[in-house]
């Protein structure tokens, strides 16, 4: 793998499968990598609120006995107190990587570019890879194959959803979207753009959900409510789908807006699976892009 792993479409299928066979044996002992990141810090600098993603990067960190520095927004300032460039290079000079959680994709880039260390994308507005690369872990585990399954995501085209392109189309899948007119994704994969939700989800094997309203875009809030508000998972979305159908959020969700209790607590929810497996899939990651930096 390249030295930063900024989305998921550079990967190889046999990349993620690799990731995906240390995830499943991290997943049975913890401990089975050793010390590997011991001696190393390993920096997140957050500009967005974050609960799954810090968390597990932190604990995935310690777990392969390296230590977690965090630098919030307020302390950095990214391009504002500091230009990108010269937080990059002076950072990558104290750390041995870095997890950036932020806004525009191009900062990242950018930081990226001037950064002596590797840099992992914790999210931005365009894509969110490790938690992607998560979701397609947890897939696997329940569907055995992406070879005909039917993987639906109901929502907004948002980061998410374009790193599901990126991830399914890797893995030899494909992605039906069902969203309003003018929400559509922003990349091009396997994916198949769909209006109508009832005939999206018709013999899903896979329903993905996500927030209609993303971190910083706040302000659209009720424009969304009400052009999303058929494109809800609920019981009765989900009695189209097959009766194995899995659902999947990647969390926090808004309980009664993008997704109802009853999808979200039904049987067939694997949605705080899909959550805890972060912490699996990203330790693996680590071991990839931080394990061999000398």
């Amino acid at each position: 793998m390249k030295k930063h792993f900024l989305s998921l479409e550079p990967l190889t299928k046999d990349d993620c499968l690799r990731i995906f066979d240390k995830a499943g044996r991290i997943r049975r002992d913890p401990q089975c990598f050793g010390p590997i990141l011991k001696g190393r810090t390993i920096g997140l600098l957050f500009e967005k609120p974050s609960l799954r993603t810090r968390v597990s990067f932190e604990v995935g960190i310690n777990n392969l006995a390296g230590r977690p520095l965090y630098m919030s927004a307020s302390e950095v300032q990214l391009g504002k107190r500091e230009a990108v460039s010269d937080v990059a290079r002076i950072v990558a000079g104290y750390l041995d990587g870095i997890i950036i959680r932020t806004f525009g994709h191009e900062m990242l880039e950018e930081f990226a570019r001037y950064s002596s260390v590797p840099v992992i994308n914790g999210l931005t507005d365009r894509y969110h890879p490790a938690q992607v690369l998560s979701d397609c872990y947890t897939i696997l585990k329940h569907k055995s194959s992406f070879d005909g399954r039917k993987i639906v995501y109901i929502g907004d085209g948002n980061n998410v959803c374009n790193s599901l392109i990126h991830g399914i189309s890797v893995l030899g899948g494909s992605l039906t979207v069902a969203c309003p007119d003018g929400y559509a994704p922003t990349v091009e994969g396997a994916v198949e753009i769909v209006h109508d939700p009832v005939v999206a989800v018709r013999d899903a094997d896979v329903l993905y959900t996500d927030v209609w309203t993303s971190m910083g875009a706040e302000a659209e809030a009720e424009e969304r409510r009400s052009k999303f508000a058929q494109f809800q998972l609920n019981g009765t979305l989900l009695r189209h789908a097959r009766p194995d159908a899995i659902v999947m959020h990647c969390l926090p969700a808004h309980r009664g807006e993008e997704i109802t209790d009853e999808a979200m607590d039904c049987p067939q929810s694997i949605v705080f699976e899909q959550a805890q497996n972060r912490l699996y899939v990203q330790q693996a990651l680590m071991t990839e892009i931080f394990g061999n930096v000398k």
